[in-house]
């Protein structure tokens, strides 16, 4: 029986269940509850009538017999009254009267057969019980502030955003809605909305959480925004919250952690295209719950009547089956399966399920939904071999980090099963680290640096794998002609001072050089004959690599004012042009709030390509950085730009 079968409609069920068993309570209080004397032993009897006196006869006085002590165990016996007994009143029956119940409303009372299929949820449903907190009150979190981040944990500032006008940072955040084309920029914009932030006034907590959550999901980054959501008791989560954090759950395969929502009812709100993930959904609960049985004959009912997908509902009961003594043997068929949803990425990782090839080979091609290259890239439960196809992407997203690229790297290098491409560049990778020759390390990063990738942006991401290796090489004159990718692989992890020790060894007005002069946190002025001499030599299309580095150059006040407009001509760039946007961003700077500069900065990086980035947006996102004491974050985006445009 389902919870629309008519008895679900709380008010007038439960007071119907009540009426009855009123009338069940109030004959047991009629039969149990008659009125009992309070009179001592010997006076409840009637007094006997009166005998008529006998006759008067001369009798000797007797003495009256003497009366018997009070015991010890009834010292409050009353003394028997010398007349008659008054009896009291037998109190007149108070019991409540019996509810008039329809024959209609009978009807809607659940059959025991029924009641003996309903789960946990809801029986507690139709009683009118389902709990509204699932953590003890001294245990609840406080709204005032939410997030992951403290400032002591390199978090922002946590109350940036508390005096900012919540039309303001509700559009920001709302627009987020796609990737970032800067690596550093992702990873900005992440710690921005990862941190531990109050509210803007006016804006409800939970709302501004859920626009953060959205805006992770959008990212990519599903295991951070479902750390945030639990950041906030799921008793308080509103209908976006719920919608938000379910993706989360889904798409890092921790489709469990879910049920919280589920029992408190917070998925119920949400719109109908989610209706048969919710009925999964609850009968996978059941069955963590100890209910087995009841899931099984849920799911089965939804693979019957077709609330969902045949794969849908047969991934679920997979991955049901695993709870309890309900085992049973689940053949997932994929033949007729054309396309790859959220639900079966997660739930087929969930289970250990392969996904075909025809599904699969678009996301590690880039092609297909990158979200799933994002998600499987962190998924543990993934084979080695695919996670590292995955994990190439997700570093040049920004989603890992270069030591975390490394350290995965190394478990297939550890791995013997492992052949092929990947097994290969973990091979070369191992060879860039020990071979004893710098030039025969530089060789294996070239190597790693050529190898054909059908990932996206593959070359960018075999820098990020080497970056570590290319710091061991030591600096050198001779290696002038491989500084360019040594420097830029270094600066993919942050490396600065290990680039910039190669300051003395580069030729003026090469690449190294320029990502040198932007990320060397000791930088100081460029002279004009030094630019000059780098957009000479520029052979990049459109001169992008000379215009960015002009732009990065001057949003760090490292090119002279004079300079910036000569070479702006020169490059027909107009970087006194004004926009909301740039305006907006301006402000945020000279107020000196880091937060709100961050997630305009992500504002404003949004592409699929650095093709789509103008070197006006790239001056004011690095300006804007430098002022709020981001310089480090504005640095590494800034040679980025040059380095990949």
């Amino acid at each position: 029986m389902t919870r629309s079968n008519g008895w679900k409609n709380g008010a007038a069920t439960i007071a119907l269940i009540g009426g009855v068993a009123a009338m069940f309570a109030a004959s047991a209080l009629v039969a149990q509850d008659a009125p009992t004397s309070l009179l001592p032993p010997g006076f409840d009897d009637p007094a006997p009538e009166p005998e008529p006196e006998p006759e008067p006869q001369t009798q000797p006085q007797q003495q009256p017999e003497p009366q018997a002590a009070p015991r010890p165990d009834r010292p409050n016996t009353p003394t028997p009254p010398s007349g008659p007994a008054t009896v009291q009143p037998i109190p007149q029956d108070t019991a409540p009267a019996i509810p008039r119940v329809s024959a209609s409303e009978l009807a809607r009372i659940p059959t025991v057969e029924e009641l003996e299929n309903l789960s946990t949820a809801e029986l507690d449903d139709l009683l009118g019980l389902r709990p509204k907190f699932d953590i003890p009150p001294a245990a609840r979190r406080s709204l005032s502030q939410v997030g992951l981040l403290a400032p002591e944990e390199n978090g922002l500032p946590t109350l940036s955003l508390a005096r900012q006008s919540p039309q303001l940072v509700g559009a920001v955040i709302s627009g987020i809605k796609g990737p970032l084309v800067s690596r550093w920029g992702h990873i900005l914009l992440r710690r921005a909305l990862a941190s531990r932030m109050a509210a803007p006034d006016g804006m409800d907590p939970v709302q501004f959480a859920a626009m953060r959550v959205r805006a992770l999901n959008t990212l990519g980054e599903f295991t951070v925004a479902k750390a945030l959501a639990q950041d906030i008791d799921t008793e308080n989560w509103s209908s976006g919250l719920t919608a938000q954090a379910l993706e989360s759950y889904i798409l890092s395969s921790d489709i469990t952690g879910a049920c919280p929502a589920i029992s408190l009812g917070r998925a119920e709100g949400l719109s109908d295209d989610f209706s048969p993930r919710l009925a999964m959904f609850e009968a996978i609960c059941n069955a963590y719950a100890g209910e087995s049985a009841l899931a099984g004959s849920q799911l089965d009912r939804a693979l019957s009547e077709g609330i969902a997908p045949d794969i849908d509902v047969l991934l679920a009961q997979r991955f049901a089956g695993a709870a309890g003594r309900g085992r049973r043997a689940v053949a997932i068929e994929w033949e007729p399966v054309e396309d790859l949803t959220a639900w079966r990425f997660g739930l087929s990782n969930a289970v250990g399920e392969p996904i075909p090839d025809n599904l699969i080979d678009p996301v590690l091609s880039g092609e297909g939904d990158r979200r799933f290259m994002l998600a499987g890239a962190v998924a543990p439960m993934i084979g080695l071999e695919q996670r590292a196809i995955h994990a190439r992407g997700a570093a040049a997203a920004g989603v890992l980090s270069s030591t975390a690229l490394i350290d995965l790297y190394s478990q297939v290098h550890a791995d013997q099963q492992i052949a092929g491409d990947t097994a290969e560049r973990a091979a070369l990778l191992r060879e860039a680290y020990v071979a004893r020759d710098p030039m025969a390390r530089i060789d294996a990063m070239r190597q790693i640096w050529d190898a054909p990738d059908p990932g996206p942006d593959a070359g960018f991401a075999a820098r990020i794998l080497t970056a570590f290796a290319s710091a061991r090489i030591p600096p050198n004159a001779e290696l002038s002609l491989q500084a360019d990718d040594l420097i830029a692989s270094m600066l993919t992890a942050g490396l600065d001072r290990d680039a910039a020790a190669w300051r003395g060894s580069v030729d003026e007005g090469s690449l190294g050089w320029a990502l040198i002069a932007i990320a060397d946190p000791d930088g100081g002025m460029m002279s004009e004959n030094a630019v000059d001499s780098f957009v000479d030599d520029d052979n990049s299309a459109g001169s992008r690599k000379s215009m960015f580095l002009i732009a990065g150059l001057s949003g760090l006040d490292r090119l002279a004012d004079s300079d910036l407009r000569s070479f702006a001509n020169r490059l027909d760039v107009d970087f006194s042009r004004r926009t909301r946007w740039t305006n907006t961003i301006s402000r945020a700077a000279e107020v000196g709030n880091p937060a709100l500069v961050a997630m305009l900065a992500g504002l404003g990086m949004q592409g699929e390509s650095w093709e789509q980035m103008t070197p006006l947006h790239l001056y004011h996102i690095v300006s804007a950085l430098n002022d709020v004491g981001l310089e480090a974050e504005a640095r590494m985006i800034a040679a980025e730009a040059v380095a990949r445009g």
